[in-house]
């Protein structure tokens, strides 16, 4: 009895110093953060373990994780909440039901989970789609795009912008009692990639006669050329989600070639041909010196990987990578940084690449 309680205990201390990561002092509502990378880690752990033992594969186990939180579509007393589709892309509408003698603003929102999780059916989104549309007395749409590694890139965009022209329609915002004038598009993580690709189709194809009015974007990821930014390394342990873990999903969302997750921990998975597309992401001139730190720019090794990936040099996976005249086009945009994120850097660089092309940007860091 002695000696099992001996190895439980040891189990217990190993499996502590695995997922432990200090929290940083200053982060606001500390316990909550501590509650839910705790959370986070034990499912990552447990999800590796699987994995190692051949049981389930990592992204399988988290998928069932996210899958308990989905909830159905129950209407309310402000607003009623219906599951359709347009065009063959789930979405969830939450339509006020307040009589408006003018048509009302709409939201389309996208939702993170690295591509490979997620829903606007979990609570989280649900809370915040209906929410958004009480608050706003707004026409919410939440997409419920396709995840990977089930359907790789660009099957998310491909359902985003879809769902995205669709509702776009005049016959559709007709409909729905909606101002086309109006109409905003927002995400958050993966979600904030899916929205920063969508805004530059919509804003740049002159066969689509409605615009995006405004985007908000929400700690987005926005480059996939450069795995070794500054907050890459601040970050590599972070909170909730680790530099390999994040390196992992994206992997997964890309190929089924189970070396580019190697190759991109190395900073080594982009073509000789792509050389041209690094000044975009130069976090030398487009970080704020306070986040550059005393960082050494390292300049990534090209050409060292035998596979042809073109979605590596994809604008619609790297918004980032999008030019100074595609960027022109774009709508007023809100974006939010986090200092303890993995992805901090990609928000920030989007921040001065659109100022410096004359897009009005209200940042905010937290």
């Amino acid at each position: 009895m002695g000696f099992k309680a001996l190895c439980f205990a040891l189990l217990c201390v190993l499996f502590a110093s695995h997922i432990y990561v200090p929290i940083p002092g200053n982060i606001e509502e500390y316990w909550k953060v501590m509650a839910l990378d705790t959370a986070a880690k034990t499912c990552t752990f447990m999800a590796l373990c699987f994995e190692n033992i051949g049981i389930m594969r990592y992204e399988e186990f988290i998928s069932v994780i996210f899958k308990l939180d989905y909830t159905q579509p129950l209407s309310d007393e402000y607003v009623v909440v219906t599951d359709t589709a347009f065009t063959d892309v789930p979405v969830r509408l939450y339509l006020p039901k307040r009589e408006s003698e003018t048509p009302r603003r709409a939201v389309i929102y996208l939702h993170g989970g690295a591509y490979c999780f997620g829903s606007c059916k979990q609570t989280a989104f649900d809370f915040l789609n209906r929410w958004t549309a009480i608050k706003l007395d707004a026409v919410v749409v939440g997409v419920d795009y396709r995840l990977a590694p089930q359907h790789l890139f660009p099957a998310q965009f491909e359902d985003s912008i879809a769902a995205v022209k669709f509702f776009l329609q005049d016959k559709i915002l007709t409909k729905y009692g909606v101002d086309p004038n109006r109409i905003c598009i927002s995400g958050d993580s993966s979600g904030g990639t899916l929205t920063a690709a969508v805004t530059q189709e919509v804003q740049n194809d002159l066969e689509i006669k409605h615009k995006i009015k405004k985007q908000a974007l929400l700690y987005p990821h926005l480059q996939i050329i450069d795995s070794y930014l500054p907050s890459h390394r601040e970050n590599e342990h972070g909170i909730v989600l680790t530099r390999d873990i994040a390196i992992k999903l994206v992997s997964l969302y890309l190929s089924k070639d189970k070396t580019l997750s190697q190759a991109m921990k190395r900073n080594q998975h982009m073509p000789l041909e792509s050389r041209h597309l690094f000044k975009f992401v130069n976090w030398t001139t487009l970080l704020p010196k306070k986040y550059r730190k005393d960082h050494v720019y390292t300049e990534p090794v090209l050409g060292r990987t035998n596979y042809s990936l073109p979605a590596l040099m994809d604008i619609r996976a790297s918004p980032l990578l999008a030019s100074d005249s595609q960027l022109q086009n774009l709508p007023s945009t809100y974006i939010l940084t986090c200092q303890y994120d993995t992805v901090r850097d990609d928000g920030l660089m989007y921040v001065s690449r659109l100022q410096n092309v004359g897009v009005q940007v209200v940042h905010e860091h937290i």
